[in-house]
């Protein structure tokens, strides 16, 4: 198993290993998603189940688009009558809705327990539950301060906004470790702005922005940033964790 010197190394470490894995199970489930409804509901698939979106929360999640698509699809979907909007803003899933997550659900079933046949996901899927509570239990300190200071986004950021991942009774152990990947890649991203924020610059400058020291220095904040909720697990843990998360890419 390998060794990481410290917390920050190995959130740099597991980071593009949580999204390779996040990836692969979309790219797997791919034809089969297609012939369900389209749209941002595919991502808020976790999250719409259990509390309403603002549009301040969503500017926050998808931070690097464009304001403009993203009004674009929220009428969409509201037009589709698979949103709706409170007088509050709030915006809530309909009946519609629901029922594509739970065919989006049975999908993400059916495709973790093929491409992943034989191996531990309850293990997997229970320690990434514990760091996916402690990084909501970071989310008030200054993770939350520095996503909050976002003029785009709601307090908290992203993170708090996707977290904890709805989980209806009966969820099968591959679609709970794949929701709750998905939820930590949401805190790496509310620390990654907090880092580029803190640098000075805009989404805009930080995706374009190329390699060079400053570059270096944002990847090493973000990780430091992104390390707290990993000290929930063991070390034992965390080698494990990567391991077997490496293991199913």
């Amino acid at each position: 198993m390998p060794k990481f010197h410290d917390l920050s190394e190995y959130a740099a470490t597991i980071g593009p290993v949580i999204d390779a894995v996040h990836v692969n199970v979309h790219a797997s489930a791919r034809k089969e998603v297609a012939g369900l409804l389209p749209g941002f509901l595919i991502d808020l698939r976790f999250t719409l189940p259990l509390r309403p979106l603002t549009r301040r929360s969503l500017a926050t999640i998808y931070r690097y688009g464009d304001a403009a698509s993203l009004d674009a699809e929220i009428r969409d979907h509201l037009g589709q009558g698979t949103l709706a909007e409170d007088g509050d803003g709030a915006l809530r899933p309909t009946a519609k809705a629901l029922t594509f997550i739970d065919g989006l659900y049975a999908v993400h079933a059916a495709t973790t327990e093929r491409i992943w046949a034989g191996r531990d996901l309850q293990t997997f899927a229970d320690l990434a539950g514990r760091v996916v509570d402690a990084a909501g239990g970071d989310s008030g300190g200054e993770l939350g301060r520095e996503s909050g200071g976002d003029p785009s986004g709601e307090p908290g950021g992203a993170f708090a906004a996707m977290a904890p991942p709805y989980e209806p009774v009966g969820t099968p152990a591959g679609v709970l470790l794949f929701n709750r990947l998905a939820a930590l890649r949401y805190h790496r991203a509310d620390a990654h702005a907090a880092a580029w924020r803190a640098a000075g610059l805009t989404a805009a400058e930080i995706v374009a922005l190329g390699p060079g020291p400053l570059r270096d220095r944002i990847e090493r904040e973000t990780n430091q940033r992104a390390a707290a909720p990993y000290g929930a697990i063991t070390e034992h843990e965390r080698a494990l964790f990567h391991d077997g998360l490496l293991a199913l890419v």
